[in-house]
């Protein structure tokens, strides 16, 4: 059986482009494939966050994880700090990465970019990205576009360890989703759905109610023609909701094109916002029954248990390959 790792980091709530493009096919993966997922959180102090609100974060993470369909008995659901190797594997994957190729990475560009004072993990934490990935024998991992280049440099770092000391990583395939994987902002359709938008009007979040839900969706940015059809050059705005409304409705966008033949946008937006409301309610419902229970912290011990066994046999091959310690 083939191995899936998919890390989050928990800097913030997940969003409707966070599920379409991942979450929402974790379930069907993991009747198929031996799952890691991991809430990444010492991704998310490479810039700076508030204590209580990480540790929130990251208990919600995990609880979202499951609510969206995460089997804990047969994924391996777990937080990355509470797994050493990971810190420890991603230093030796940062000693034989060269700085050229870290300045080259695209987010490290944007993030770093005009800031007088630039962490030195927004250069470094791809090679711990990577760490994550090789510590499992991973075959795929589920990754948007924007997060090819990572998986690019985790092959390379793999290939250059296994060629320099010693043959033991699996190199990963990215795994990306042919649709959803990138839903776009409803303020500016041209650029993707963050979750650290300013905008909150572009953002629906999971966690967000029936109200607020409908209202973003109301004010979605579209166009004056009126006219419900996918056209993502011309209609960025209208094509994003359809993707949105196709996915979650199993409606194909020809289906749903032919459907508002004739109809305006309000009615259009009204039957968007009740889709995703009526998807995201189960999970949400499931998510408030999980975050302040003791089964959540049950299912978060078995997973770094787990995760620690396998994380450590890996940690100690590379060790024995790059000649530290002594031979175990």
């Amino acid at each position: 059986m083939k191995t899936i790792f998919s890390g989050i980091q928990p800097s913030g709530s997940l969003t409707l482009g966070n599920y379409l493009g991942a979450l929402r096919h974790f379930p069907t993966l993991q009747d198929e494939y031996n799952c890691f997922f991991c809430v990444v959180d010492q991704h998310a102090i490479t810039i700076p966050q508030d204590r209580l609100a990480l540790r929130k974060n990251i208990r919600s993470l995990a609880a979202v994880y499951i609510a969206a369909g995460i089997d804990p008995e047969k994924s391996t659901l777990f937080i990355q700090s509470e797994v050493p190797a990971h810190a420890q594997a991603g230093w030796m994957m940062q000693c034989i990465s060269y700085i050229g190729e870290l300045e080259r990475m695209t987010q490290f560009k944007d993030k770093s970019h005009g800031k007088e004072g630039v962490s030195a993990s927004l250069l470094t934490y791809p090679p711990l990205m990577a760490a994550d990935i090789l510590l499992y024998n991973t075959d795929l991992v589920p990754v948007g576009d924007d997060q090819k280049q990572h998986i690019e440099l985790t092959r390379d770092l793999a290939e250059r360890f296994n060629k320099k000391y010693n043959d033991i990583f699996t190199i990963p395939e990215p795994r990306i989703s042919e649709v959803g994987a990138r839903i776009m902002s409803l303020q500016e359709p041209t650029k993707k759905m963050s979750k650290s938008d300013e905008n909150l009007k572009a953002t629906i979040f999971l966690l967000d109610d029936e109200k607020q839900i409908e209202k973003k969706i109301k004010s979605a940015v579209t166009d004056s023609e009126g006219i419900v059809k996918y056209d993502k050059e011309n209609k960025p705005g209208v094509s994003n909701l359809l993707t949105i409304y196709s996915i979650l409705s199993n409606k194909t966008i020809p289906q749903l094109e032919e459907e508002y033949t004739g109809k305006g946008y309000g009615e259009f937006k009204a039957d968007v916002a009740k889709v995703v409301v009526d998807s995201l309610k189960p999970i949400q419902e499931k998510y408030h029954q999980l975050i302040d229970s003791e089964l959540l912290d049950t299912y978060l011990d078995q997973g770094a248990e787990k995760a620690n066994k396998v994380a450590s046999k890996m940690l100690r091959k590379m060790e024995n390959g790059m000649g530290l310690g002594r031979k175990r």
